[in-house]
């Protein structure tokens, strides 16, 4: 059955879901069997049903038609292609950073593209260069990859 997770308690390691029958269920978190990161609530599931109680649950994610998951900014999540398209075209000045909430990092993108030009523009260009190529790593990313390395996880560089 598919259904959609409501609540999810990671202290407790319960969760509730529901159900495409408009029942709910509850689960625990070692009856996951996908990536448990992704166990989060909104989250489109596949499960099992036993005695009232979800198991076997496999994270498939709200998917449009086309099959690329867009979500763009409902639940104050950040959108993989807007942050590619910024890397790339606005990635020397750190906008990008900008936009995933690493203020640090955008700051001193920014700040190394402004002074580079003292040094012949040579550390402009190297911080050109490193807006490029992370526009190219989260393109590559699926969505919950992304979600899960640069969201959940924070990583600022590379």
């Amino acid at each position: 059955m598919r259904g959609t997770v409501i609540d999810y308690d990671t202290r407790t390691g319960t969760g509730l879901i529901s159900g495409a029958d408009n029942q709910r269920y509850t689960f625990k978190g070692t009856n996951v069997k996908s990536d448990f990161n992704l166990i989060r609530q909104g989250i489109m599931v596949d499960f099992d049903i036993q005695n009232n109680e979800a198991f076997s649950i496999f994270a498939i994610g709200a998917q449009s038609n086309s099959g690329i998951n867009i979500d763009l900014g409902a639940s104050g999540e950040k959108s993989k292609i807007v942050a590619c398209l910024l890397a790339i075209f606005l990635g020397s000045f750190g906008i990008h950073k900008f936009y995933l909430g690493y203020n640090k990092s955008g700051i001193i993108m920014l700040l190394v593209w402004l002074f580079g030009f003292i040094l012949f523009g040579i550390p402009s260009l190297c911080i050109s260069v490193i807006g490029f190529i992370e526009g190219i790593i989260y393109i590559s990313k699926s969505d919950q990859d992304f979600y899960r390395i640069y969201v959940q996880n924070k990583k600022e560089w590379f």
